[in-house]
C-alpha cells in the first residue's frame, strides 16, 4: 500500500490529535490552555486538508466542527486574558 501525500498530511493530523490527547490524560498539558486548542485545531485542519483530495462526508463533518471548536478556544483563551488585564487596573471595591 503506498501512500499518497496528503493522506500523509491527514496521518500526521490524527498523530497530533492522539498526542494532544495523551498529553491531557498524562496532565501534561491542560484543557484550558492555549497549547491544547492549538494542537487540536492543527491536527484537524491537517485532517481536512486530506479530506479535500480524498472526501469522506462523516470525517469531513466530525473534523470541521473539530476545527471550529478549537477557535473556539482559543478565542476564549485571548479574551480571558484581556479580561484579567482589565480587571487588574480597576480600583477594590469600586
Amino acid at each position: 500500500m503506498q501512500l499518497a501525500w496528503y493522506d500523509i498530511i491527514g496521518s500526521i493530523g490524527v498523530a497530533t490529535i492522539i498526542l494532544t490527547y495523551v498529553l491531557l490524560q498524562t496532565e501534561k498539558i491542560r484543557s484550558e490552555s492555549l497549547l491544547y486548542s492549538v494542537l487540536n485545531g492543527l491536527g484537524a485542519g491537517l485532517i481536512v486538508f486530506s479530506l479535500i483530495y480524498s472526501f469522506n462526508f462523516s470525517a469531513f463533518v466530525v473534523e470541521s466542527l473539530w476545527v471550529l471548536i478549537s477557535i473556539y478556544g482559543i478565542a476564549k483563551y485571548f479574551l480571558k486574558g484581556e479580561k484579567v488585564k482589565s480587571e487588574k487596573g480597576k480600583k477594590p471595591f469600586g
